[in-house]
């Protein structure tokens, strides 16, 4: 099941915006009308004792970073289970063991801060996507000092300049800070922020979280030890308000924080309201939430066409009487769910997403609710424009050997819409999708997950309403691989071959030169990338800058091979893992504005997973 989220909205009471986040849900688990005051523990329960007994569960997901490229080798653990993300960003973990209600899904990578998402398991395939937010260091500051860290849209914290070490030791030194503010009204807050909207009270109840605004604070030492704050001293948060959330904010608010061990939100102490920023007064750092807290029920729906065939791929908006809307789109079984507020009326849309624009379904708006308990529908949806754009993609999936992938997953992507992921199961997937144009063009590729291999891109032509594909083989090896993109629309170019990779460990500095090529005669067909290390960072690792080719600063430089100038030139390096040893993976993460050679400006975002040949 995917996971839904109310993205951005304005309250329709206090037209202020805020988040609800949706949530998986199992819609087996209760009948219509569940339990009563299922999400309210009693005091002498705490949340974790109410999320049920433990069980398995399947996951499959993928992690991005801020440009949504996706971050590969990153470390997912799920329970006692961990993997890594693939050169996609894709993990699969299967069996996982987690509570009834509640699973916990961690991701860590060099380079960034550690991202998470909490979701309430199915008994299907529980999808996520989670964007990790970057290590970058948005102000140096020294031990001793009082200091104040800004952005430039507002969000601060003032430091005291009394820090400690994990072990509760003071530090003395300089101090890296990085701060992120997470805006309600950004529709990708829901994939940055950690766990899901749901948070544990002072009284010890459970509750859904209306944020208005969130902010993520890390403190590093000289050698990037994490560091916190000394024990009995504070620091003051200011999170700053736009014009659409402060209409109606009230002028105190509870402060959270997230609780990185277990995976929910924590109230601790309140913000006020000073002129467009709240303003409050934390002992520790995390990520810290101004939240208003809301009673909730768990709604799931399952809905279908009038021939009883689940329809997959539907976006469902909810808008509530107080709490404003969102939105959440249905997995393959045709199945979306989440925490929505409890004993208010609901309004339902259903759009036709990612295509024709986002039509809204003509004639399908209904009112459903108030609901005080745990509840699940089963919705007929007489829409002829569905059905009329409902595909079926079917096929088998087999190891270079012939026997069945027992362990991987099918890209797919309709001429220029988004990427669709399907877990392949013992062999075969089958996939509902909307497409707009009938007999629309189709490129897919199979991979298999356990054996690092792939089926390479394969186009088709979609005989629609059904397209059996066939047989998928995976033979080709993906060990290493370059990939980028200029401007948002252009095209994204790959290099999986002719790679070499050199480190200059006896440079002073010490270099780094990664050279791609496709064998074709056009500045397409090259990529060359040159960079001098900072020895400061813990193993070369951290966010670096453009530099001058000829530079012996600490930075990259990106532009043998493409048409780019070093004037007013903003790409930003991630370089997240440097193997120790040759055959170890490097990787790099890039990002930013620039203008080529003819001073027309530009954006470009791209990955590096590639192995150490010296």
């Amino acid at each position: 099941m995917k996971m839904i989220t109310f993205k951005r909205f304005v309250n329709l009471r206090n037209l202020f915006a805020l988040i609800i986040f949706f949530c998986f849900v199992s819609c087996n688990d209760e009948p219509a009308g569940g339990s009563t005051e299922p999400n309210t523990p009693s005091p002498s329960v705490t949340l974790i004792e109410s999320f049920g007994s433990l069980t398995d569960s399947d996951f499959m997901g993928r992690i991005v970073d801020l440009q949504n490229n996706p971050v590969s080798g990153a470390m997912v653990q799920i329970g006692n289970s961990t993997t890594d993300s693939d050169i996609n960003g894709v993990f699969i973990i299967k069996n996982a063991q987690v509570y009834e209600k509640f699973a916990f899904i961690k991701v860590e990578k060099a380079g960034f801060l550690h991202g998470s998402r909490s979701v309430v398991p199915t008994a299907g395939i529980n999808q996520v996507q989670i964007m990790l937010l970057p290590q970058t260091v948005t102000q140096t500051v020294s031990s001793g000092t009082a200091a104040t860290v800004n952005l430039s849209n507002g969000a601060a914290v003032d430091l005291s300049g009394s820090y400690s070490l994990s072990d509760g030791s003071e530090y003395t030194g300089d101090v890296k800070v990085t701060l992120h503010f997470l805006n309600p009204t950004d529709e990708d807050m829901p994939q940055q922020m950690p766990g899901m909207l749901l948070a544990e009270n002072l009284q010890n109840e459970a509750r859904m979280l209306e944020t208005l605004g969130m902010l993520a604070v890390e403190l590093r030492s000289e050698t990037g030890e994490k560091l916190n704050l000394s024990e009995g001293t504070t620091a003051t948060l200011s999170v700053p308000l736009d014009s659409e959330t402060l209409v109606g904010a009230p002028n105190e608010i509870p402060l959270w924080y997230f609780d990185e061990e277990n995976g929910y939100w924590v109230e601790e102490g309140s913000a006020t309201l000073q002129g467009t920023k709240y303003v409050g007064t934390v002992s520790h750092f995390s990520f810290w939430n101004c939240d208003i807290p809301v009673e909730y029920i768990n709604l799931c729906i399952n809905i279908s066409d009038v021939n009883n065939t689940p329809l997959s791929s539907l976006m469902v908006s909810i808008e509530s009487e107080f709490n404003g809307s969102g939105s959440g789109i249905t997995n393959n079984n045709g199945e979306v769910c989440g925490i929505v507020p409890a004993n208010q009326v609901l309004n339902l849309q259903y759009i036709l997403y990612n295509i024709c624009n986002n039509l809204e379904i003509p004639n399908s708006s209904e009112s459903i609710g108030p609901f005080s308990q745990d509840t699940t529908l089963d919705i007929v949806l007489d829409a002829p424009e569905v059905e009329e754009y409902q595909e079926t993609i079917t096929g088998v999936f087999n190891t270079c050997d012939g026997s069945a992938v027992a362990n991987g997953y099918v890209e797919g992507r309709i001429e220029d819409g988004a990427a669709f992921y399907s877990l392949v199961t013992d062999g075969v997937f089958d996939i509902n999708v909307l497409n707009c144009n009938e007999n629309a063009a189709i490129s897919i590729t199979g991979y298999d997950y356990d054996n690092l291999q792939s089926t390479g891109e394969i186009n088709y032509t979609l005989t629609s309403p059904l397209t059996n594909l066939g047989v998928l083989t995976a033979c080709n090896s993906l060990e290493e691989f370059i990939q980028y993109t200029i401007d948002d629309n252009g095209e994204t170019l790959y290099f999986f071959e002719n790679i070499d990779v050199n480190f200059g460990s006896d440079s002073n500095p010490p270099s780094l030169t990664i050279y791609g090529s496709n064998n074709t005669n056009t500045s397409q067909g090259c990529f060359y990338l040159y960079g001098v290390l900072d020895t400061t960072f813990p193993n070369y690792e951290g966010v670096y800058s453009n530099i001058d080719w000829n530079s012996t600063s600490a930075g990259f430089n990106l532009n043998e091979c493409q048409d780019i100038s070093n004037v007013n030139n903003f790409i930003e390096y991630n370089l997240s893992a440097f193997g120790s040893a040759i055959g170890e993976y490097i990787d790099l993460n890039f990002s930013g504005d620039y203008e080529d050679n003819q001073g027309v400006s530009h954006t470009i975002s791209g990955v590096i997973h590639v192995k150490r040949d010296n």
